[in-house]
């Protein structure tokens, strides 16, 4: 089963994949961080939005927000969920908007889903495109080279009477510019288990190339994967926060 399917079958349970996450923590960092560095606008695009929930915490901060999916499932429950935002389907890829923006975000790692370096580039073209001047572009991204293989997320989660389990985890096979998402999502209703098993080919690349691709667009600067402290990247972690300034 494709990624696509498998979101589009699962997109009513998607939001019970990620019960786990703080949507709220996450947004407010990167308000926090637009606050700084950006251009005191407040219009604001967030690329991979799914099912809205960091649109819906924008909106309640007071930023006109909209969002961006490739997935129709998904935004159909994004618009309930938001009404007073516009969703495009579009593929962050290769997206254009009809007006500037002043903050632009992609998060859960969502960046990543470029297929290619090359898609990377275009995507980023979009970016500052859609951007105003001295618009942020903020998202978090992993170093292929700090992937361990071994390490996975998994939680369990109820709905009515099934009980849900996820797993999900990175792989990396050492060369190249591709690395996979795994997931494995269990549901099982009475003595019956349904199985989604999934592996996602994501754009791979460390930090040091990424900046290399961010430099003719953006002034960079890099932050530790904490949404509850601004800390300046140690040089070490692999998981990181990019906050990219248009130039």
């Amino acid at each position: 089963m494709s990624a696509n399917a498998l979101y589009t079958d699962l997109s009513g349970y998607y939001d019970l994949m990620c019960v786990d996450i703080d949507y709220q923590a996450q947004s407010h960092s990167i308000r926090r961080l637009h606050q700084i560095f950006g251009n005191d606008g407040n219009t604001h695009l967030d690329l991979a939005c799914g099912t809205g929930p960091h649109v819906r915490h924008f909106i309640d901060f007071g930023y006109q927000s909209s969002g961006l999916d490739i997935n129709q499932p998904m935004l159909d429950i994004a618009t309930t969920r938001c009404p007073e935002a516009q969703f495009y389907l579009q593929n962050m890829s290769e997206f254009k908007m009809a007006e500037p923006l002043d903050l632009i975000t992609c998060f859960l790692y969502s960046i990543h889903y470029n297929d290619g370096i090359e898609k990377l580039k275009e995507c980023l073209k979009s970016v500052h495109s859609a951007l105003k001047s001295d618009g942020v572009f903020c998202f978090n991204v992993v170093d292929k080279n700090k992937i361990n293989n071994a390490l996975f997320v998994k939680h369990t989660a109820k709905q009515e009477d099934s009980l849900f389990s996820f797993q999900s985890g990175w792989n990396y096979s050492g060369e190249g510019e591709k690395q996979a998402l795994k997931l494995r999502i269990e549901k099982t209703t009475a003595e019956e288990t349904q199985i989604w098993d999934d592996e996602h080919p994501m754009v791979a690349f460390s930090f040091n190339e990424l900046k290399e691709i961010l430099k003719p667009y953006f002034e960079v600067h890099i932050f530790e994967h904490d949404y509850e402290k601004i800390i300046p990247w140690d040089q070490n972690s692999g998981n990181a926060i990019f906050v990219c300034v248009k130039i």
